[in-house]
């Protein structure tokens, strides 16, 4: 039996707190930027939180991935 190890990474992102935190619309456009950002990635997991504040709703994404070896 052969075991296959690999590391999964991961960043958090929400929009700057204040006038526009609960745009979730332009919180996808960042996170993607970032994941273009990146460089070749492998996907794993978007995780979809929100935070109640003071000021409203403030939603974050977390993106688990791993290095592609593709170019």
């Amino acid at each position: 039996m052969t075991s296959t190890e690999y590391t999964t990474l991961h960043f958090s992102q929400a929009n700057p707190a204040g006038p526009g935190q609960a745009e979730v619309s332009t919180l996808l456009r960042s996170v993607a930027s970032t994941i273009e950002e990146l460089g070749p990635v492998i996907v794993a997991d978007l995780i979809l939180h929100n935070e109640v504040t003071a000021d409203g709703h403030w939603p974050s994404i977390t993106v688990y991935y791993s290095k592609s070896d593709r170019e």
